[in-house]
């Protein structure tokens, strides 16, 4: 079956006109990101929250800017940190081998975080969920990103030129710019979200299938998955009681 291509020049069109259209719900929840990312432990669910956001947006959701601050953010910081770890020290690790294995495993894994907060799968999962849904399509999703990092510089350079006004131009082009990413990153996710959703339905079917069989390295990465779930789950409820005593 031939893979499905992301589009790039229809993408960023759509995001563009999303962020257009929802123009200051977007920018009212990327200034509450910046003014709040400093501020310890909130930033975490604010950063979870515009991850939310964007899956949101994928859906074709309308925009609460507030929705960054929710409760229900915080819910499971565990599983969250969990993935950080993993997808950050596979990372770093691809990147010992000469740089670019590094940047392909960046893009492949891109969207792990939000397939584990959409849908609700392991770090684990979430990782090869990430790289089988961005198969075929890395390097658009490189020139995406490479094309809207350079229309923010090239708009924030000219505008920054500008005498006296620069500065503050150039910062809030920055912002605008930034909220149009949002929106850009949303559309890409809802391509993405299609074909995991395809993926796991694949594998559910083959599961069915063969669940009647003995297959000793599926049962085995079963195992080692539902351990590591096992831990997640303890460390949150850890957390909780530590909570619950403060």
């Amino acid at each position: 079956m031939a893979t499905e291509k992301l589009d790039i020049m229809q993408t960023i069109k759509d995001g563009v006109r999303y962020g257009l259209k929802n123009f200051f719900p977007l920018i009212l929840m990327v200034i509450l990101y910046f003014v709040t990312v400093w501020i310890p432990y909130l930033n975490v669910g604010t950063t979870i929250g515009l991850y939310k956001a964007v899956i949101g947006i994928g859906r074709g959701e309308t925009i609460d800017p507030t929705s960054i601050f929710a409760k229900e953010n915080f819910r499971n910081l565990s599983g969250f940190f969990l993935l950080l770890g993993l997808l950050y020290i596979g990372t770093m690790v691809a990147f010992l081998f000469m740089f670019i294995p590094g940047i392909v495993m960046g893009i492949a894994w891109g969207f792990a975080i939000y397939f584990f907060l959409d849908k609700k799968v392991s770090p684990l999962k979430s990782l090869q969920l990430s790289y089988d849904s961005t198969y075929g399509n890395k390097w658009r999703i490189f020139a995406v990103g490479f094309l809207m990092s350079l229309a923010i510089c090239i708009v924030c350079g000219l505008l920054g030129a500008i005498p006296k006004a620069g500065v503050v131009l150039a910062v809030l082009a920055a912002i605008v710019c930034s909220a149009i990413c949002v929106a850009i990153d949303g559309v890409m996710y809802n391509f993405f979200s299609k074909k995991a959703d395809a993926i796991i339905a694949e594998r559910h079917h083959h599961h069915g299938r063969c669940c009647h069989g003995e297959d000793p390295v599926a049962e085995a990465a079963e195992t080692v998955e539902e351990a590591v779930e096992e831990i997640v789950d303890t460390v949150e409820d850890a957390l909780d009681d530590v909570k619950t005593e403060a």
